[in-house]
């Protein structure tokens, strides 16, 4: 097959219409095309007058050898294969702790090739946890240990779906994640959508039915089982010790926590497990009409469009970055606490996404000397008590509601007593504030620069009426537990930190990728 690369069409086109823009490319009859595979959709918005679509594709014709001597490319799908190259035979099944993407996909691979692993999960399945993250944003009492954090599927469950990375999909990893979910239930243009989504929504069903996948393929999954403590001897893993004192033997344990897991990272930081603080991002989140981010990012073809996303960028004169983050087109801003007492934000969208808002959040990289240097403390989980300072903060603010602020007022410093036309979108309570009382002023400061460069981006983004809430703290891992090259602990052979939580991913895709790149380290050592 031959592959071509910017084929435009208008935003009203059929697929016809990309035959004939794609046969005009190789200038040969529609006719002559047998075949067109879509390889990647995207909306071309670089000139708001001439929006339309950009499409990649993979087409089949009759001489293919004459087209490629004239500089066309040839067209190769990348299908992701592996090899089981282990000799050494495991005594015990493998055991993942974390249902997230990392430790989804990591289990899903080793079930299918037999190893029949066991899932740990701390939180509840699917259908148990939509009603308890449901009646808590509905006023009803925070489960810390089955929330937007923990429970079947992981934090990005509760999220808008997102799929794209930023990651190279060399060996078809990332292709082969996409048409995993597809297999589940979501639908097929994530496969060539060059910024795929499920949505909440849709990404609850795919989860379960992986789970039912896992459970036919002779995996265990266990939930509400949460891991206290790793049993080694002589610097190698023997089990994992559960809350309640169980200890399930095991020789490959993979740790794919999530990023909030923060009481076993204590434990494994008593128990000596090597782990380093690592820089993330903090900050709030911001809200417009979803018809206002449309309007700016297409003009009048906005209405012909899939809802809009931005993505913006700043680097403040102290050097500082700040810039948009897990942006939710069609959202909610959603209270994701996991703590009693501590209050963490985050957004999420449908499939659809046709709530009135979008929102975005807007963060501030943060570094080890950044927040060393505010709590004194510079302890390896200093990042971790930087993040739980600044949600006690939010908590505070409004004692458990999401502390919520007009950008106006925040500007000039005020507190908000009510919303402007802008009405909020939200999952949990919200109550208005001043946001500087609570937030960090290096914060603060950052924030102001990057919301009047973000103007002269999008004019229109520092609208008097947006709404800013707190606190966005959950963006990444404020630790990462090191690994050698076969994937190991470099402090206990036979575990493997994996995914988002261990310092390895940033997003659903990656997390998964991780996931994968694991599993072909356990099958180069270990047989069925």
């Amino acid at each position: 097959m031959i592959k071509l690369s910017q084929i435009h069409v208008p935003v009203k086109h059929t697929r016809d219409d990309v035959l004939a823009a794609a046969a005009k490319q190789l200038r040969l009859p529609v006719s002559s095309i047998r075949e067109l595979v879509i390889i990647k959709k995207s909306i071309d918005a670089r000139r708001k007058s001439e929006i339309g679509y950009s499409y990649s594709a993979a087409v089949s014709v009759m001489d293919e050898a004459r087209l490629l001597k004239k500089g066309f490319e040839a067209y190769q799908e990348k299908n992701y294969s592996y090899q089981i190259l282990g000799k050494a035979v495991l005594s015990h099944r493998p055991v993942v702790v974390g249902s997230g993407p990392a430790g989804l996909f990591c289990a899903y691979l080793l079930a299918k090739e037999g190893y029949r692993p066991i899932l740990l999960e701390r939180g509840g399945a699917m259908e148990e946890r939509i009603t308890a993250v449901d009646s808590f944003h509905e006023g009803g009492a925070l489960q810390p240990e089955n929330n937007v954090q923990f429970g079947e599927g992981g934090a990005g469950t509760f999220s808008d779906g997102k799929l794209n990375t930023l990651i190279k999909d060399k060996d078809g990893k990332g292709r082969f994640v996409l048409s995993t979910f597809v297999k589940f239930g979501a639908p097929e243009e994530i496969l060539y959508l060059n910024k795929p989504h499920i949505g909440t929504d849709i990404l609850r069903t795919v989860i379960v039915n992986m789970r039912e996948e896992l459970l036919r393929l002779g995996a265990e999954v266990r939930f509400h089982t949460c891991v206290e403590r790793l049993v080694s001897d002589q610097g190698a893993l023997t089990g994992v010790m559960l809350r309640g004192g169980e200890i399930i033997p095991a020789e490959v344990c993979v740790l794919a926590i999530g990023h909030s897991s923060r009481d076993t990272i204590e434990n494994l930081y008593e128990q000596g497990i090597a782990m380093e603080p690592k820089a993330y991002a903090v900050g709030v989140r911001i809200q417009h009409t979803r018809e206002w981010v449309n309007h700016c990012q297409y003009g009048e073809a906005s209405k012909l469009l899939p809802t809009a996303d931005y993505k913006l960028t700043h680097t403040c004169r102290d050097g500082r970055g700040v810039y948009s983050f897990c942006m939710c087109p069609g959202g909610y801003v959603v209270n994701a606490s996991s703590e009693a007492g501590r209050l963490a934000i985050n957004g999420m969208s449908n499939h659809k996404r046709d709530a009135a808002n979008s929102n975005a959040a807007l963060v501030v990289t943060v570094t080890p000397d950044d927040y060393q240097a505010l709590t004194g403390d510079h302890s390896v989980l200093s990042g971790m008590s930087y993040q739980r300072s600044l949600e006690e903060a939010a908590y505070r603010a409004c004692g458990g509601k999401i502390p919520t602020q007009r950008l106006a007022d925040f500007l000039n410093n005020v507190p908000s007593t009510e919303c402007g036309s802008i009405k909020p979108c939200t999952k949990g309570a919200v109550s208005y504030t001043n946001l500087r009382e609570y937030l960090p002023e290096t914060i603060t400061n950052a924030l102001l620069e990057g919301i009047e460069a973000f103007d002269r981006m999008m004019p229109g983004f520092s609208n008097e009426d947006a709404l800013l809430s707190m606190i966005e703290s959950r963006t990444s891992s404020p630790v990462r537990l090191p690994r050698d090259e076969s994937m190991q602990s470099v402090t206990l052979r036979g575990l493997y930190p994996c995914g988002e939580g261990a310092g390895y991913a940033g997003g659903i895709t990656s997390a998964a990728m991780d996931g994968i790149r694991v599993f072909e380290a356990i099958i180069s050592k270990y047989k069925e």
